[in-house]
């Protein structure tokens, strides 16, 4: 069984290698990965959060990079830090920390919903060519719930929430304050 990370304190947050606020978008992610690749290559490094969400997909590459990272660098100790709001992309981002290495601040609340698609569909021209359509629609939409649910799947890892509970909340956006997201395990502790 491997060994529990030590729970961190404040004074371990109070100097961030890396602080990402707003949206989640190809102007976050440049920066992230800005900041990444000057952090320190050992000991612990602080990955700050505030957002109110963006691009799922963005969420995911940096999220790819702390896993990449860890694995390259397994005597760093990449930590996640939420503050105030980590909506949408942001748990799908914070999903890429291991439970142990997710804090969250004061006050801070954690939303997660499924993924939003906005499609109009015009069917014109000949009838196999409508049905080719639609099918590649009704594909991008199953492929994206398998990515949403590995992204489930990765936040949850270890905690008190099962998956059949959180696809039943999440459909209507679930909000979950930072000592309620600590107490069912999607988190360490609150700083």
């Amino acid at each position: 069984m491997p060994m529990q990370a030590p729970l961190l304190g404040p004074r371990d947050f109070e100097f961030p290698a890396i602080m990402l606020s707003g949206l989640v978008d190809h102007g976050m992610y440049l920066h992230f990965r800005q900041c990444l690749s000057t952090a320190a290559q050992q000991g612990l490094v602080v990955v700050e959060i505030s957002t109110l969400g963006g691009d799922p997909e963005i969420a995911r590459m940096m999220g790819e990079d702390i896993r990449f990272q860890s694995d390259l660098y397994p005597e760093r100790r990449l930590v996640f830090l939420g503050k105030t709001a980590v909506y949408s992309a942001g748990a799908t981002f914070m999903g890429f920390f291991a439970a142990e290495n997710r804090y969250l601040t004061r006050g801070t609340r954690l939303m997660i919903h499924e993924r939003i698609i906005t499609r109009d569909i015009h069917l014109q021209g000949p009838l196999s060519t409508c049905i080719a359509s639609l099918k590649a629609t009704l594909h991008e939409i199953e492929a994206s719930i398998a990515i949403q649910n590995e992204g489930f799947a990765n936040l949850i890892l270890g905690s008190q929430i099962s998956m059949e509970d959180l696809l039943r909340r999440a459909p209507e956006n679930w909000y979950l304050e930072a000592n309620e997201a600590v107490s069912l395990g999607l988190a360490a502790a609150v700083i």
